[in-house]
């Protein structure tokens, strides 16, 4: 179980699919609801992209030295109310798990300051339990022309919603109308949820490859 707060599987436990972070997350959070491992108002997904779906991350299982990934959205989860600081659980990270939102922030998110605004990232942050509520999702869009799988799916039925079958759209969309919980730029997100802008964070070399 996890170290320290025994809220979560370890990440050997968890139930995981590789590119499909937002299941991924979903068990998380389906996990804790159906154990009671801590009160599910401390925990929020995150998705992470932006109006172009080009999000660079770093830290990332599939990025290679100190480059970052780019991903059309990635998926996390958070989990506030405790001291001395929030945490993120990133499956897909090779940042410990749970990670510190500090750290994470600092090695995994970085700045804006140094990158193409076409990259610049931006943030949905939905509470746990509305996640679990509303999310479904047929996998359709990992589906190629000819009906193939571009990445093998989970072994487990689709999670589909009492009023849709597929809404991952509305999770990935940035657009503050659209969807559930609320849409940060990446400054303000750091500032609601570790009190520092990314103009702290560390900004790597590796940046300038997004300049």
């Amino acid at each position: 179980m996890m170290r320290g707060h025994g809220t979560l599987p370890s990440r050997e436990h968890c139930i995981y699919t590789s590119c499909y972070c937002e299941e991924n997350v979903w068990k998380l959070c389906d996990f804790v609801r159906t154990q009671g491992t801590a009160p599910l108002e401390q925990l929020f997904v995150v998705f992470i992209s932006n109006e172009n779906r080009m999000v660079p991350l770093w830290k990332q299982k599939s990025g290679r030295g100190d480059q970052p990934v780019i991903w059309d959205y990635h998926v996390v989860l958070l989990q506030v109310g405790l001291q001395p600081d929030s945490l993120i659980y990133d499956l897909d990270s090779v940042l410990s798990f749970p990670c510190s939102l500090k750290l994470y922030a600092a090695q995994a998110l970085r700045s804006d300051l140094n990158i193409r605004p076409e990259y610049h990232r931006k943030l949905r942050v939905v509470p746990a339990d509305s996640f679990l509520l509303n999310f479904a999702s047929d996998r359709s869009h990992m589906k190629n022309s000819d009906g193939s799988w571009r990445m093998p799916p989970p072994l487990y039925l689709p999670i589909h919603s009492a009023g849709s079958r597929m809404n991952l759209d509305d999770f990935i969309s940035m657009d503050p109308a659209v969807g559930w919980g609320t849409v940060f730029n990446l400054d303000q997100f750091l500032q609601s949820f570790v009190g520092s802008s990314s103009s702290s964070s560390s900004s790597s070399s590796a940046a300038a490859s997004l300049s």
